[in-house]
This record gives C-alpha cells, structure tokens and sequence, in this order.
C-alpha cells in the first residue's frame, strides 16, 4: 500500500512523472475529544510506510514518556508535535501530514477535538475534500456535542464526502449492535446537514481493524476498508470548471514590452482568444497568450497558476476578478454569510472590520447579525454578538463591491475571512449565501413562489401555433437609450401586422408609466424592471403571441436571467448600435441633457455602464441604417429562425 515502487531502483525519472501525475486528495479527521483522530493518521503512516527509522526509534522512547497507552507503541505521536500535546494527549494545532499510496497522494489535517479550538477545525476544513469524523463506540461517548460540531461545520465547508469512522471497536468487543446504534443516532442528527455522500467503517485505529485490510474481528461488516474509500472516492467532479473566475493576485511589468496578470485560477477554464471581462470595471478584452511555469499554453484550468495577457490595454488591478461576459458573479457591495466566529473579543454590528475576499482587501461592517445556530438543535436563536466559536448569519456591507458566488456554486469564490483592524488577526472565517439579501432583492428567485401551484392552459402551443400560423417568440431590442429601440420595435409590430401576424410591443417608457412606476434607475431597479418586463413577454408567448420588447436593459447578466425566465430557445435579442454622439444628437426627449445636469443618477450613457451583449443574435446600426431598414433585418431574422 506504500508508495514505493520498483521503478525508484530502474528509472527514476518515470517514478518522479507517474508519483507527479497521482491524483490529490485533501482530507481531514475531526470529532470530539479523545476519539482518536490523531492514533488513526499515525497508523495509517506507520502502515503505509511513511515513517522513518529514527522517527520509529524516537516514537518507542516516546510512547514510554507521553503515551497513552501504557508503555506501548502509541501512533497519535506522530502528529502530536507540540510539547503541550503530548502533556495533555490531546491535539491543540492542525497538524499536516503528507503519505501516498499507488493510487493517490494524499494531505491530511488532524484537527483538535476540544471546543475552544473548533476555530482551528475549521481552518483545517477549508481545502478538504473529503473529511473522516472519528465516533467513540463505548457506550458513554458515541455522538457527542463536539461531533455535531463538526460535522455541522463540515456541512457548511461544503464538504461533500464524509466518511464516518466508528473507533476503539475493541473496547465493545467488535459489538454490531453497537455500530449500528450509533450509525443511526449520527443519521438523525446528520439528515438535516447537507452532506450528500456519507460511507460508514467500524474501526479500531491503535490496532489497524478496517484500515488497510478487513479484519477478522468484524465479519459482519462487508463494506470498503477506510483506505480502499479513501483510494477510490470520486472527487473529480467536485471541481467547478465551469463558471471561469480569476481573482488577480499581481501585475507583472518586467519590460514596456510585457504586461501581463497573475494568479491562481479558482475555477473554470480559460482559453487563447477567449473573450474575458474585468470586474467590477466590467472591462472587455481577449486572452492574448496565456503563460505558465513550463511555457505559453492555448488552455488553462483550476487550479493552476498562470499569467493572462489580454490584447488591450485595459485597467485590470490586483484584486479584480477576471470573467467570461456571458457568464457573470454577482457584483455587489453587500451579502448575507454564515460566520464561524474565531476571536474571543465578540462580533458585534456595527463594528468595522477588513474583510480578505479572494485576493482584494476591502473594508467592512457587520451591519446586522441576524440569529445564532445552536449545533446541537441547529435551531436559530437571536442574539446580539457572536463568541468564540459560534456560527451565526450575518449581513455584510463592504465599502467596495465584490465580485462573488454562493459558496454551494464556487467555494473559491464565495468564502472570506474577516480581519481586526487593530491587531490585524483574522476574528472569522465566512461562506456567502446563495441568495440576495432582502436590501438587494429582485425578486429573480424568489423562494416564496417556488410552493405555487404551476396552473396551465388547456389550449396547446401547438393549437395556437396552427391558429396563429407562427411559433412564438420575444425579440429583445437593447441598447443606449435614443439608439432608437422604440421605433424600430414600432416599425416591426407594422410590418408583421400587416402580414396578419399576431404581434405586441412592450416598451421601456410604458411600463414604468404602468407596472413599474414604482421603480427608479438604480441598477436594482433597472434590472427589476427588465424582471417584470420578461414575466410579461413569458405570459405574452404562452399565449402564441411574438412580442418585441424594446429596453436599454444594460446589463449582461440581467439579459441572461431575462433570456432564463422567457425561455433560451424562444429569447433573440438584437442590440441596436450607435455611438453614444448620435444617441445625443437624435434625443427628443432631453434626457442625457438632465442627466448631465444631475437629475438622472447612474442613468446610462453618462455615470452609468452600458454592456454590449456578448452574442446577439443580431446588430442594427441605427446610425448607418434607416428604422424600417432595421425592422426589416428583425423581419428576415424571424423567417430565418422559422418563427414566421
């Protein structure tokens, strides 16, 4: 089981190419106190021969001073290190270990048991992938508080592997009854933690029962040994390759001739040529060349280590997160977290902190602390502060904005850590929520409907479709405002209602005279205009009609979520370009005139960004082209498409 291996004698650099080319698994042991994380690592290095010859010899001096087990050879010494450990026989630090075996590499984190260092638990859990909780089977321990603790803070880690180890098997005589006891007093608990894949082994981790091999002591047990799960446990899909996200760690400048942007890709895959957008100045350019260690390379993927260079000189910094335009994080300066407190001084609202998100330092306060989870009930209880090694829900103000995932989509990207700003000690590790804060909220998932019943209609699409002699669709005209979107629209509702076809136009002015007079510019409101602007065109093609919506709509990833609710495959969007000069020449309305006077704040075209979709499915030129030019490309593109 050892890594050793006969190419070590014959050809050592094949040896060194296949050890490099094992796969990687991430794991820690965790538990209450004295469950015997720490003997288990040490047994499974003893076994699979990663202990040295002095190291041997220094252990059996060892086990006579600080073991536990009466003179006899003790393998928590391994990792036991510090002197205040081996004092007590109990774990205080993380302690990392490294072994390997013909299939896998593997990094091992023994945190400590003891409440007071869950912070440190919880450190060690951050990069895992799999994580094994140790239960003591005599019958006065089992699931105790801090295994709950753990495993609750697993759960919250997004770990999703969990193999739960039920140790010092001998000392209830390798009892059935006993493991099956505690496999169900841990299943009540566990089924309400988010723990997909959880595997259960009796063991006996001082005397190597199940790790290895099946022992002979428990032939009512039929399931893998702790290492077979641990060599073939499918982690590789754990990996999110597909939303890219590259936080900028630094600018490389060596010459006038080279700047390029380092780091580490959190997730995804980036390739030469790829289109790619810098957050949160929503910057645009293309991967020029891509530059590793060993040399440039056409791909990329997480989690190396690379350098982009794009083919503008665009302002990208340290700490701005690089993306793909047609697929965006949220970027805001507000969220909702869970939070493991680690400082005994408490979290208190309204306190300033900075907060470390990726690679950006930004400022920050706690501006509501909204319940604290009990780990033992996992009920939510108010309360004013959080102390050491609590978890609680929070709401978080930056003084920047954050370019972020929830942390169930992308753990790279959607955890951070909070930091004094006095003594500059990290006082709390953080997992985002998937969900906006009710401050932010657009309604675009709103868990409240998700318990509606869908009503449908008896009339099918296909019988409005023979009705009507057209399949329906929504053509989204965006653009800047005074690009001309409303004419345009009006001039295809003209021409396709002169064919006899059924065709609306939703128009941005309307329906903030109507539906949405409610809403001001902000980009909140911007984009829960759009939001209702799409419920409507949804209704509109249900009922086989083609609708043209003509808004500025300027955001990307609002036109996407748009594109989501209406339906990909009936969703065109056609942007209609024209320089921001012409859209001031031709503004009848004077609106980019009261915005330069400061009546329209954030108002496109001036304070405000307007992204250009990624991939219409069709320009219009307004200032090359004529309106019924235009409408007549829309029409063409219907016919093409087979909606008319």
């Amino acid at each position: 089981m050892s890594h050793q291996s006969e190419l070590i004698a014959t050809d050592i650099d094949a040896y060194l190419k296949q050890h490099e080319n094992k796969e990687l698994l991430r794991f820690l042991t965790c538990g209450s106190v004295d469950d015997g994380k720490s003997t288990l690592i040490g047994r499974l290095l003893f076994d699979s021969k990663m202990v040295y010859e002095d190291q041997l010899a220094a252990l059996e001096v060892d086990s006579k001073k600080f073991g536990t087990t009466g003179g006899g050879f003790d393998p928590a010494l391994l990792t036991d290190g510090l002197k205040a450990e081996r004092e007590q026989g109990i774990t205080i630090d993380v302690a990392y270990r490294y072994f390997s075996t013909a299939k896998r590499k593997f990094i091992i984190a023994d945190c400590p048991g003891h409440e007071q260092y869950t912070r440190n638990m919880a450190t060690g859990a951050s990069t895992c992938d799999l994580a094994i909780i140790l239960i003591d089977a005599r019958p006065d321990h089992g699931v105790m508080e801090q295994t709950k603790r753990h495993s609750f803070i697993v759960s919250l880690l997004g770990i999703k592997h969990v193999l739960v180890a039920v140790n010092k098997m001998d000392l209830v005589d390798f009892s059935e009854e006993r493991f099956d006891e505690i496999i169900q007093e841990y299943r009540d608990f566990a089924t309400r933690l988010d723990m997909p894949d959880q595997h259960f082994v009796p063991i006996s981790a001082l005397n190597g029962d199940n790790l290895l091999e099946h022992s002979e002591n428990t032939p009512w047990y039929e399931g893998s040994t702790l290492m077979h799960h641990l060599e073939n446990v499918h982690i590789a899909s754990d990996r999110n390759l597909i939303d890219f996200r590259f936080p900028v760690q630094y600018v490389n400048r060596p010459n006038l001739d080279f700047r390029g942007f380092c780091g580490t890709i959190a997730s995804g895959v980036v390739k030469k040529g790829d289109e790619v957008m810098s957050l949160p100045s929503r910057a645009r350019s293309r991967v020029k060349s891509i530059v590793t260690f060993d040399g440039n390379v056409d791909e990329a993927f997480a989690p190396q280590a690379i350098t982009l260079t794009t083919e503008d000189e665009i302002d990208i910094s340290r700490g701005d997160t690089i993306v793909r335009p047609d697929n965006l994080p949220q970027v805001t300066d507000r969220f909702d977290a869970t939070v493991v407190w680690m400082a005994d001084e408490p979290l208190l609202p309204g306190r300033d902190y900075i907060i470390k998100h990726c690679t950006r330092l930004a400022s920050c306060k706690v501006t509501t602390l909204r319940y604290r989870i009990d780990v033992n009930t996992l009920h939510r209880t108010p309360t004013p502060s959080l102390g050491l090694n609590e978890i609680g829900r929070v709401l978080i103000k930056a003084n920047q904005p954050l370019s972020f995932d929830g942390y169930r989509d992308n753990r790279s990207t959607g955890a951070f850590i909070l930091i004094d700003r006095v003594s500059n000690i990290t006082v709390g590790a953080g997992m985002i929520l998937d969900r906006k804060t009710a401050e932010q909220s657009d309604h675009w998932d709103d868990e409240a409907s998700e318990s509606l019943e869908v009503r449908t209609s008896p009339v099918t699409a296909e019988e409005r479709e023979a009705r009507y002699g057209q399949k329906a669709a929504t053509v989204l005209l965006t653009g800047m405002p005074a690009a001309g979107k409303t004419p345009i629209a009006n001039a295809i509702e003209r021409m396709l209602f002169d064919r006899g076809r059924a065709v609306v136009v939703i128009d941005g002015q309307n329906m903030r005279r109507g539906l949405s007079r409610d809403l001001g510019f902000s980009t909140d409101d911007r984009s829960e205009n759009v939001r209702r602007a799409a419920e409507v065109a949804k209704t509109l093609n249900n009922a086989g009609l083609i609708t043209i919506a003509a808004f500025v709509a300027p955001h990307e990833e609002v036109r996407q979520r748009a594109a989501e609710v209406v339906g990909r495959e009936r969703f065109l969007v056609a942007h209609v370009a024209a320089p921001v000069e012409w859209c001031r020449e031709h503004d009848d309305q004077g609106v980019y005139t009261k915005a330069d006077a400061g009546e329209m704040p954030g108002f496109t075209g001036t304070s405000g960004e307007y992204e250009v979709p990624a991939k219409p499915d069709l320009v219009l030129p307004t200032s090359e082209l004529s309106f019924d030019e235009c409408a007549a490309k829309v029409v063409e593109m219907l016919e093409a498409r087979g909606v008319i």
